[in-house]
Formats: structure tokens, C-alpha cells, sequence
């Protein structure tokens, strides 16, 4: 594929803790044209999670070079001093395998991806059933000190308003449901009839 050829972009957001990683890796192995863009982030690794294949570990000092580099389709800095963004070198990567891209991304870093491809790009939120689950996983992850649960909760609420800006809306109250149904939405913009 020439590299001036794009392919179509499909943006998973959600607030942290509502399962859009699990349904995305669900996913992705029954739709060989979708290949994942792994996003760059300024947080150390989480137990198991592997540089290049989870994320694009680099250190704030490294990532702020690469923003003023214009490295980035998008970044953002979600909390003071860590950093989350998609190198344009990733999607160039994926479209001149012939793919489409699937993101895993921060509301705001799909709000700005969906901009700039606005004709090419499938928005879908994945939406946590209440306020009180997603604090009952984000404890349950044992990732969390008590300050850095509210400052995650408290960021849901205000993302959770964007929704209605999205193409589309999975309520994960049922992961197999949620799974199923994102699956659908997916390969009908992939495929459309």
C-alpha cells in the first residue's frame, strides 16, 4: 500500500477502569484487518506489561522532546507530568501494511484523532454501568492510593459527558454482551454492506 493510501481508523475511548482494553484484545483476534496502534505513555510499566507491545514506555524528558518534535497525531498530559499519546509513525506503519488502525486511547486523544479524520474513523465510547462499579474495579485493580481514585473517578464524571459526542455507545454491564456488540459496530464500519 502507498504510504499516501490511508486505511480507516476505529478509537476506542473510555474512563480509565471501564474495560476498553479487555474488549479491545477480545476483539481484535477475529478481525485480522484491524492491527493495533500501540500508544506512548510517560508512566513506568505495570506488572507484565511488555515496552512496544502494551505501550511506548519513554520518560517524560523523552516524551516532551517527541511533542516538540511533532512526533504526535495526538498527546496529552492526563494528569501533571504523565503524558499519553499516538506517534504518527505508528499509524503511517499500520496503513502501509494495509491495515486499519485500532486505538486504545484517552477520550480527549480520540476526540482529537476523530477531528483530523473525521470521513475515515469510527468514535466509539465504552461506557461503565455507574460510577459505583467503576470505583469497585479501579479498587479492585490495587493500583490505586485513595487520592489517585478519586482524581481518576472525579475525571470519569467529566468524561462520561463526552459520550453522546461518539458514533457510538457500548454500556459494559455484561463483558461477553459488550464484547459482542463492539465486534458488530467494528465490522459493520469495516464492512459496510
Amino acid at each position: 500500500m502507498k504510504s499516501e493510501s490511508k486505511g480507516k481508523l476505529i478509537i476506542v475511548c473510555a474512563p480509565s477502569g471501564s474495560g476498553k482494553t479487555t474488549i479491545v484484545k477480545s476483539v481484535l483476534p477475529g478481525i485480522p484487518s484491524l492491527e493495533f496502534s500501540v500508544s506512548a505513555c510517560s508512566r513506568p510499566p505495570r506488572e507484565g506489561e511488555v515496552h512496544g507491545k502494551d505501550y511506548y514506555f519513554l520518560s517524560e524528558e523523552e516524551f516532551r522532546k517527541k511533542i516538540d518534535e511533532g512526533a504526535f497525531l495526538e498527546w496529552e498530559e492526563v494528569y501533571p507530568g504523565s503524558f499519553y499519546g499516538t506517534l504518527k509513525s505508528e499509524v503511517q506503519r499500520i496503513w502501509n501494511e494495509g491495515k486499519h488502525v485500532i486505538f486504545d486511547v484517552d477520550v480527549f486523544g480520540g476526540i482529537n484523532i476523530k477531528k483530523q479524520y473525521p470521513d475515515n474513523s469510527l468514535a466509539l465510547f465504552i461506557m461503565p454501568p455507574s460510577v459505583e462499579e467503576l470505583r469497585a474495579r479501579l479498587t479492585g485493580r490495587g493500583t490505586e492510593t485513595p487520592e489517585s481514585l478519586e482524581k481518576r473517578i472525579s475525571k470519569a464524571e467529566y468524561e462520561m459527558g463526552f459520550a453522546s459526542g461518539f458514533d457510538a455507545t457500548v454500556v459494559n454491564d455484561d463483558l461477553e454482551m459488550a464484547i459482542a456488540l463492539t465486534r458488530e459496530i467494528m465490522n459493520s464500519f469495516l464492512h459496510p454492506v
